[in-house]
This record gives structure tokens, C-alpha cells and sequence, in this order.
């Protein structure tokens, strides 16, 4: 005989098991279908046993009867709003502000994005669901208690059996883009009004008093903070994040923790070169103190907490047509699909091409030639297609079909090996060789003026250049023929091309088109190796043992250079005459403050580590990664670890970045660390 209790207890452990697969672990495990058959078979049961109903049940997130009205709660903690920086310069002006405040502690700085939602706050009693409240005013919010547990991938109940006493997470009920899609398509339809933006429906939505409606819009959310609490007591942000997930509340994703601002800036520009990859908005970037402790003294100003700063985006939307979708071949063979646009005004400037990054983008947006879409611009820089306006689509469109060889050479391509990208594998491809020697001559590599997009297509079709070092063949005289070339001209470019071979080693790797390795990476491998003839001998180990360099990148300068391409292209050029060493003037020392002083770097300081090494090796020290009984000196940091620990043991000298500074400078007191110093 069946437990019709049990069974309901059992679907609905199973269902909120699959909730936390799909929505806050991303791998779902059972197709939709699947999961409709389950939800309905509980919604059935429990009609049939009403006796057997529960708030926390997932079957709320069907909705249920209207309220009369929403009824304004008191938040036992403030919600307050945060503070805004729209420049880099004024996000180190907060960095420098904290530290001050601080009196020099070491900070770690949590990066998250910024989501473009309706800011929340969710409680949960002894792992139960209980109440939820918008911000309001930041001291007053309203009761949406009813519409947050329609809110797809919220737990009515946490997945722990011994939940926290009480458990406050605020953060950002939204909607993606796709969604916000469909619902229109469906408006169209019944003839209503469309929806602007994910923001502005999202608001309406979570305040509506019929709960139902809100679960027919498929909100989501997603937790960045914490509020007041009993039993539940992280150290730091990214332990409080990981701590809620383990509870199955979705978190804000991608969150990083950095220990110098620098690093954080860096993370910041890439943050936003990836936001076409979202379905869901973001207006910036926020940047918050890590420790609970730190913040706590820190506090608040009357408006905002000190210990949080939101980098804020200008955001830009237009929409037009997408005419077509070109492809591009890279410099590594990787094939980028492009929107050809109707041209439309956008941040001052006209757009009529942006990137679709990839097939899985395209597919994911399902975007098709002759849709509507709205294009953004994030921070005025590069533009994205943010969605399709699919309610425009008054025809059936194909699908796009990626092309199956080269656009250039006609070689079949391949897919990267668990990757998104499709890449043709013919390094003899002319398209790919045109954007290898665009890249070649670029600022940031061997700065050749004068060799444009225009000239390398004629050198290149005319067959005059058919690798790096026929640049340094080419004289006045077989270039000054060239479409939009002159005597004059002629001549500036053959100069420059010649002045080039003096650029050095890190200039010359980063120019060369190796897999994964940028100027920054290329500028490290030639402060260790300092020679073109010491990377070829180096082994994998010792590359991927190579600071910011790692395995994957080390196969690939490994693969590099010991390929028959790649030693050809090393010796054309050293035939040519191109400098591919450090030369003594890079490596002569500004000093020999250092000279025989083998000295280990551990811990956070103020500049980099890559920095401190180049400054050791510039006053004549060598860097070590190990502790040994040869090391002159430890410069430690904070948080400096295990590291300081052997260097104690071994009785090694341990200097902080104030002594090391002294010891550049010839004083003979610079081990001694000061007092109340955190060593």
C-alpha cells in the first residue's frame, strides 16, 4: 500500500534535487520534459491530499491565489545602496581610500558582476523560506514573499538537515534575455504592449499581487550578500558564497578574489569584453572588501558601506537589422562569424559590424540574417548583439549554416578539441598569413609604421612576402610600385622595417603568432630565458614552472618551437638579421646592490611580482621560487605562508617592502623588520 505522504516528500526532494542541478550547478541531469512529468505528477498528488500541502513545496513556483495587497516590513538591517565609479582612476582613488582606512592591512578584493535586476532580500528560519522583502527604501521594504517562491532555482526549503537558526541573502531577482524574448513573441500575439528591457519588466513582475502571472515569467535569482543571521558565519565573501551554494541558493557567478587592485583593474577589462556571453544584463562590475572582519571596521557612511564599490558601465542599446554574417579568418586560424548591420547610431559613432564570437553564440541567441536584434555597446567599446527581437520575425528564417572549409583556402576545418571555436588548420592559409603579419607589425610587437591592412594585402597577393623575414628582404624600389605607395613612402617603410630588427626577444615572441602567449607572457619568458636559443632548449617543466605561464600555454611554446614551422621561422629571422636575445643593456644592472644576493618573493605587496623580480635582477640579485639554505633573503609579504615559515626555520634574513627598499640603497640595518609588523 502506498504512503501517499511519502511519495510527495520524495517527489519533491527529487525535483528540488534537479533545481539545484539545473539552476546553481548548470548540469542539469533529465530533459525538460522529464522534469514537467515529474512537476505534475506532484501537483496531482497533492490535490488529491491537500492535507498534504506545503509552502516550501516546488510546486509553489506554479503560483497561487492573489493577495490583497503588498504590506511594507521593516528590515532588520539597513539595505543600503552603493556607491558608483565610472573610471579605473577613481576605482584606485576607493582602493587607496580603504587601505588607508585600514592603516596598511593586506585587503583581499572580491570581483562580481553587476546584475541589472530588482534588489531583494530572501530569509530563510531553520532552512524554511519565510519572508522575503524588496529593498525599498533601504529601511522599509515590501512583503513579496508570494511571487519569490515562483522564482525558478530559490529553494523553498535549503538543502541541509541542519540549516542556520536564520539565514538573510540579499541579491538581484532577473530575467534573461531569452526569456524576455519569448514573453514578447507571446504579447504579439494577444496584442498587449511589449516589454522594453529585462529590468523594467522584472520590477513590474515581483510586485505584482497575482503570484501566478510572476511564475509565468520565469524570474530567476541570484545572491551577492549577506544580511542579519543566527548560526551562519563566514569569514569572507567567496566562503559565504560557496557556503549559500552548498545550500542550493544560486550565487552571483565568476566571482574572483584578487589581492592587489591592479590585478583587479586587469580582471575588469576582461570582465567586460565578456559580457556578450551573458543572458542575462549587468550595468558594471562590483568590487567588495573579502573579510567579514575588515568590514565590519570599515562600516558605512550614512548612504553607503565603505567596504563596497560598483564600477559602474555606460550602456548604450540600438536596434537595427542584421543584414548578413560574414566570416573572419585570425591570426591562429580561428574563424569569427560577423553581423553585417543596417548602420545605426550608437554612443557617437556608426555601427554597421559587430562580432557573433562564435557558432554557440549564434545559436544560443538564435540569431538568424534578416531579424531585428538590439546591439549594445558596454563602456563605449566594442559592440554586441544583446538579443533578437523575435516578435519582429513576420517570416520563417534559416537557420545559419557555418561553413564547412576555409573562406580563404578551402581546407576543411575543425572544431578545438572541447572548445567553441572552429579554426582552419593550414598555417599556409593567405587570410591567416595576412593577419600574422598585421599582428607582426603592430605597436605592442615589432612596431613596423607604415605596414598597413592595405599594403600586406598587395605583398602578400603579389607573392613578395611568403614569410616574417622576407619584410627585411624588401627594398624602395620593388615596394614603391604598390597601389598608394610613392618613392617617399617607400623609403619611410623600408626604414622602419629595418629599425625593427632591433625591437629584442619579448617584442619578437609576442609578434610570432604562438598560440596563447601575449605581450605579457612574451615578456616574461624572455626575462627568464633572455635568449631565442635558451627557450628552444628549455624543457616543458621548466616553462610551465615559468610565472603566469602554466601547462597549457607551456605545450603550446613548447609545440611551438621545436615544429618545423616554427624553427624555420626562428632561423629566416635570425638570417634576416633580428635581434631575439636581451641585450646587455636590458640586463645591465642599475645597480649591484644586490650582487651575489639570491633573494625569494612570497606574499602581497604593492607591486607585482613579475615587478619585484625585474627590480631584484636590475640591481644585480638573483630570484629564487624556493627557500633553501642559500637564499639571502626572504621579502615577505602579507599572508606570505609557508614560505615564511621555512625561512624562519632555516634562519634565513626576512625583509618587509620597507627594509628591501633600504637594502637597494646600500643600508646596512635593512633585515631588521619593525616592530608590530605583521611577521
Amino acid at each position: 500500500m502506498n504512503d501517499p505522504k511519502s511519495d510527495i516528500e520524495l517527489l519533491r526532494n527529487e525535483i528540488r534535487r534537479h533545481d539545484h542541478q539545473y539552476y546553481v550547478l548548470a548540469e542539469p541531469t533529465i530533459s525538460d520534459l522529464e522534469y514537467d512529468r515529474m512537476m505534475k505528477r506532484l501537483v496531482d498528488l497533492e490535490k488529491a491530499h491537500p492535507n498534504f500541502a506545503s509552502p516550501d513545496s516546488p510546486s509553489s513556483k506554479l503560483g497561487d491565489a492573489p493577495i490583497s495587497e503588498l504590506v511594507q516590513v521593516r528590515h532588520r538591517q539597513p539595505m543600503m545602496s552603493i556607491d558608483n565609479t565610472y573610471s579605473e582612476d577613481e576605482l584606485r582613488e576607493y582602493a587607496n581610500r580603504t587601505y588607508k582606512f585600514l592603516e596598511n592591512e593586506s585587503i583581499e578584493w572580491a570581483v562580481e558582476l553587476k546584475i541589472d535586476g530588482v534588489a531583494a532580500s530572501i530569509i530563510y528560519e531553520n532552512g524554511h523560506l519565510v519572508q522575503a522583502l524588496t529593498r525599498g527604501n533601504g529601511e522599509v521594504g515590501d512583503d513579496i514573499t508570494h511571487n519569490i517562491r515562483t522564482v525558478r532555482g530559490l529553494p523553498g526549503r535549503l538543502l541541509s538537515d541542519k540549516p542556520p537558526a536564520r539565514l538573510e541573502v540579499r541579491g538581484e531577482v532577473y530575467m534573461t534575455n531569452q526569456e524576455l524574448v519569448r514573453i514578447n513573441q507571446e504579447r504579439v500575439a494577444t496584442g498587449e504592449a511589449l516589454f522594453k528591457n529585462t529590468r523594467n519588466v522584472t520590477a513590474g513582475t515581483i510586485r505584482l499581487l497575482d503570484s501566478r502571472i510572476c511564475a509565468q515569467r520565469n524570474l530567476r535569482f541570484m545572491c551577492h550578500g549577506i544580511g542579519d543571521c543566527e548560526g551562519f558565519s563566514p569569514n569572507t565573501h567567496a566562503d559565504f558564497l560557496d557556503q549559500t551554494r552548498q545550500l542550493g541558493i544560486p550565487v552571483t557567478p565568476n566571482v574572483v578574489v584578487f589581492k592587489t587592485i591592479d590585478a583587479v583593474i586587469e580582471h575588469c577589462s576582461k570582465l567586460i569584453e565578456s559580457f556578450h556571453e551573458l543572458d542575462f544584463e549587468v550595468d558594471g562590475i562590483v568590487v567588495k572588501v573579502n573579510s567579514l572582519r575588515q568590514r565590519e571596521k570599515l562600516g558605512a557612511t550614512s548612504k553607503s558601506p565603505r567596504w563596497v564599490i560598483a564600477y559602474k558601465i555606460e550602456k548604450y542599446e540600438a536596434e537595427t537589422k542584421l543584414n548578413s554574417i560574414s566570416v573572419q579568418v585570425g591570426k591562429t586560424g580561428t574563424i569569427t562569424p560577423v553581423a553585417e548591420l543596417e548602420p545605426v547610431q550608437l554612443a557617437g559613432t556608426t555601427v554597421s559590424r559587430c562580432s557573433l564570437h562564435n557558432l554557440e553564440e549564434i545559436r544560443r541567441k538564435d540569431i538568424r540574417v534578416g531579424d531585428w536584434v538590439v546591439v549594445e555597446k558596454a563602456g563605449k567599446i566594442i559592440p554586441h548583439i544583446v538579443r533578437v527581437e523575435k516578435h519582429r520575425r513576420d517570416r520563417e528564417l534559416a537557420e545559419f549554416q557555418f561553413p564547412q572549409k576555409c573562406p580563404a583556402c578551402d581546407t576543411i576545418l575543425v572544431r578545438d578539441e572541447g572548445g567553441v571555436y572552429i579554426r582552419c588548420p593550414s598555417r599556409s592559409c593567405p587570410e591567416q598569413w595576412k593577419q600574422r603579419l598585421r599582428h607582426f607589425a603592430s605597436r605592442d610587437c615589432m612596431y613596423i609604421d607604415g605596414l598597413g591592412e592595405k599594403i600586406i594585402e598587395q605583398l602578400v597577393s603579389q607573392g613578395l612576402v611568403k614569410n616574417f623575414a622576407d619584410l627585411y628582404g624588401l627594398t624602395a624600389e620593388r615596394i614603391e610600385v604598390l597601389e598608394r605607395m610613392g618613392k617617399s613612402s617607400a623609403k619611410n617603410l623600408v626604414k622602419a622595417i629595418g629599425e625593427s630588427r632591433s625591437q629584442g626577444l619579448a617584442r619578437v615572441l609576442n609578434a610570432i603568432a604562438i598560440r596563447h602567449v601575449g605581450e605579457r607572457t612574451a615578456s616574461t619568458l624572455a626575462r627568464k630565458y633572455r635568449s631565442i636559443e635558451a627557450l628552444q632548449k628549455a624543457t616543458l617543466e621548466s616553462l610551465a614552472q615559468t610565472e603566469d605561464v602554466g601547462e597549457t600555454i607551456a605545450q603550446s611554446i613548447f609545440d611551438f618551437v621545436h615544429s618545423e614551422e616554427g624553427i624555420e621561422i626562428v632561423r629566416h629571422l635570425q638570417e634576416a638579421g633580428v635581434r631575439m636575445e636581451v641585450s646587455e643593456e636590458e640586463i645591465k644592472p642599475t645597480s649591484l646592490a644586490l650582487d651575489g644576493l639570491t633573494i625569494v618573493v612570497t606574499g602581497t605587496l604593492s607591486q607585482s611580482r613579475d615587478e619585484i623580480h625585474a627590480m631584484i635582477e636590475s640591481h644585480g640579485g638573483k630570484t629564487s621560487g624556493s627557500v633553501s639554505k642559500k637564499t639571502s633573503y626572504l621579502l615577505a609579504g602579507a599572508d606570505a605562508g609557508s614560505k615564511l615559515d621555512k625561512a624562519r626555520t632555516l634562519g634565513v634574513a626576512i625583509l618587509d617592502e620597507a627594509s628591501f627598499l633600504q637594502l637597494l640603497q646600500g643600508a646596512k640595518d635593512a633585515t631588521k623588520v619593525p616592530s608590530g609588523h605583521l611577521f
